[in-house]
């Protein structure tokens, strides 16, 4: 059995001198958490598996700001770095990759143009792609969409872009599959919903996704706690869960979730 995975999420507000590391609760009430290697350095000693970075305040002008933050991760990180946010073209995911990225994560330039991820796929392998899917409920059910049935009644998820300003009109599992077929490696779901809350993963969502695709599934959205990685690891096929509240702020190791995980009979690395 693969051991599941325990990455931290550090988005990266680039329209700071060196860039900064920011959450927000539902994609909105930012507060500040940190510089980004430094962060990225204190998770990799604690143990993360992965490390993913997304410039939420990409820009064409900001690339040489997140290509020196990486680089400056690498010199003393050494766990797969996942880098998202402003890759537009097969041209920006080399500069990110010769920075020292092992993996590139697109959301909004994907559903713009999904030929983009069959290009990085082939140049680099689909382990290297990673399709983010930022994905809200919507209760107005229309013929044609993926419905799934959830505790608050039956909904369907809808893709969002521009870090979670404009939405697609695009159903989420439509896109999960179509992405997986274009070339994606690993899908990053996150629940709109459920982000920065400390309610827990979107399980409904979650389990819909990693049942329907053959690729891994990384969980995000939502966690409190060890209990909240617990529950979508036991109930759903996630292979990794994301957080980021509860590492920035000191109110979990990696390691003391690691341990939880583990005793209650999840295989982690540790």
């Amino acid at each position: 059995m693969l051991a599941r995975r325990i990455i931290p999420c550090l988005d990266c507000d680039l329209g700071v001198p060196g860039g900064r590391v920011v959450k927000g609760i539902e994609f909105k009430q930012i507060r500040y958490a940190g510089v980004p290697w430094e962060l990225a350095c204190k998770y990799y000693k604690d143990g993360a598996d992965e490390i993913v970075f997304l410039d939420i305040t990409a820009s064409h002008e900001r690339r040489d700001t997140m290509v020196s933050v990486i680089k400056k991760t690498s010199e003393s990180v050494f766990v797969p770095l996942a880098v998202g946010g402003g890759i537009r073209s097969l041209n920006d995911a080399r500069v990110v990759f010769n920075a020292g990225a092992d993996k590139i994560t697109v959301n909004t330039s994907a559903l713009k143009h999904p030929e983009l991820i069959s290009e990085i796929s082939d140049k680099y392998g689909n382990q290297a792609v990673v399709v983010a899917i930022d994905a809200k409920r919507r209760y107005n059910l229309e013929e044609g969409r993926e419905i799934i049935k959830t505790p608050e009644g039956r909904c369907w998820f809808e893709c969002s872009f521009y870090g979670g300003r404009e939405f697609t009109g695009i159903d989420a599992l439509a896109w999960a599959k179509r992405a997986e077929q274009l070339g994606a490696g690993e899908i990053l779901l996150t629940s709109m919903d459920r982000d920065g809350t400390y309610d827990g993963f979107d399980i409904p969502l979650t389990e819909a996704v990693s049942k329907m695709a053959k690729i891994p599934i990384i969980a995000s959205g939502g966690v409190g706690g060890p209990e909240h990685m617990l529950e979508v690891f036991q109930k759903t096929n996630a292979s990794a869960a994301l957080a980021a509240s509860i590492f920035h702020y000191g109110e979990w190791r990696i390691e003391d979730v690691k341990k939880h995980l583990a005793k209650n009979g999840i295989h982690v690395r540790l």
